[in-house]
């Protein structure tokens, strides 16, 4: 079930080049990797929320 070879992830890296080109790659990564920065610290805000509304929400809390 697991075929996936390292000579995969190199075709798989070609074609990438291919379809987006050389210069246009480094702006795609880093691209991405804002988006996954911005994610995850929404994603840590949503967290972060939920817990102060289960504090709040407690009624052991107001004792």
């Amino acid at each position: 079930m697991n075929s996936l070879r390292p000579w995969h992830l190199l075709v798989l890296a070609l074609v990438f080049i291919v379809i987006f080109g050389s210069k246009r790659l480094p702006d795609s990564a880093r691209s991405l990797g804002r988006s996954l920065r911005i994610f995850k610290s929404e994603i840590n805000e949503m967290k972060n929320d939920d817990s102060a509304g289960d504090k709040k929400s407690d009624p052991s809390s107001d004792k």
